[in-house]
């Protein structure tokens, strides 16, 4: 009972450690796996993998969409591992995080990260801006419900 009495009050208190790390890394890591599996379907349609894959110095859309999946996977444990607490909020919560975490990615994203990097100028929108955010918006979605799914069944 006593246990009982000082999980509530570590949890009231700010000190609960939320979910295990390692649940977390699972989470983030299936979630943005699936997340990415999604996104990245959406990219092929649209040819846009031979872009990522240039990133590191390729234009195959195999090897673009294998970049696209260790970024996911990235960026999925990016949102797990520093929030222990988000992922045991529920799936509505879950689902609303991930939808604005993933836009925040396409702003750091495609509009500024990548064109830095290959040396075009930033937050320039074009034609292709609507769907990279719909994708990144469904990426986000996807991680933040996956990602709590995966907590609930690591409990």
């Amino acid at each position: 009972m006593s246990s009982a009495r000082s999980d509530m009050r570590a949890k009231r208190s700010g000190t609960d450690p939320g979910t295990p790390l390692g649940t977390r890394i699972m989470a983030g890591s299936v979630g943005g796996l699936a997340g990415g599996i999604v996104f990245g379907l959406l990219m092929a349609m649209l040819g846009m993998l031979p872009m990522v894959a240039s990133l590191v110095g390729s234009n195959s859309a195999i090897v673009g969409f294998l970049v696209h999946l260790v970024i996911s996977v990235l960026i999925g444990l990016a949102l797990t591992i520093p929030a222990p607490g988000v992922l045991k909020k529920g799936l509505v919560i879950s689902a609303v995080v991930g939808l604005v975490y993933g836009m925040l990615w396409w702003v750091l994203g495609p509009l500024l990260i990548m064109p830095t990097m290959m040396g075009m100028p930033i937050l320039t929108l074009d034609g292709g801006s609507g769907a990279s955010l719909m994708g990144h918006a469904m990426y986000g979605l996807i991680l933040g419900l996956v990602a709590t799914i995966v907590v609930r069944r690591g409990r």
